[in-house]
């Protein structure tokens, strides 16, 4: 995360090494001046002169260097900062899925149990309903089969009352021949008394 800021400080930097730089320059040109001139005088004044300005740049780099490594501690530290953030997010994004996603689960789960449990009533009652069938298969069986029984218990019945309707008729004629032998008898009887006498 880079502000407007920065640019601008490193060009100053950059102007500040190039300050350190001609002051280098300037101690080398002092020495080289003095040296060319000759003597101790100006060769000693140019020794600390060039001491002085080697110091300045030094410390004008080192300034510089502790600046450069202030900066890049700075910008590790606000993209440290910025990947935190993005974690902290992306983990807030990942425990808000994983909550939509344990909810949309748990829904399937309860739809899924309620699912279960209705297909187990519906097994019950099918397997209710087929006992029930298979009862009245049975009763309807046993209803068929006591109704061809009493249908040939009917037909028995029937023969038997025929063959009695035909018995009762032969002996109503037994009968009424037994009556009419027995009326003649009778007539026998009472027309012959010495026949009674002789019996």
């Amino acid at each position: 995360m880079t502000s407007p800021s920065q640019p601008s400080r490193r060009r100053q930097r950059s102007a500040r090494v190039l300050v350190a730089c001609v002051l280098l320059a300037l101690a080398v040109v002092a020495v080289v001046g003095a040296a060319v001139v000759g003597g101790s005088g100006p060769l000693l004044g140019a020794a600390v002169l060039a001491v002085l300005l080697g110091a300045t740049a030094t410390r004008i780099t080192h300034s510089e260097l502790a600046d450069s490594r202030r900066d890049a501690a700075q910008d590790r530290a606000e993209q440290a900062q910025a990947y935190r953030d993005l974690t902290a997010d992306r983990v807030a994004e990942q425990q808000h899925y994983v909550r939509r996603t344990t909810a949309t689960l748990e829904g399937h789960r309860s739809t899924i149990s309620g699912l279960v449990e209705e297909l187990a009533g519906a097994r019950t009652e099918v397997a209710e309903a087929r006992l029930a069938v298979e009862r009245e298969h049975d009763r309807a069986d046993r209803a068929e089969a006591e109704g061809r029984l009493l249908t040939g218990l009917l037909d028995q019945a029937e023969e038997r009352a025929a063959e009695a309707i035909v018995r009762l008729a032969e002996l109503e004629d037994e009968h009424l021949v037994l009556l009419a032998e027995l009326d003649a008898e009778r007539a026998a009887w009472a027309v012959s008394p010495a026949m009674r006498k002789r019996a």
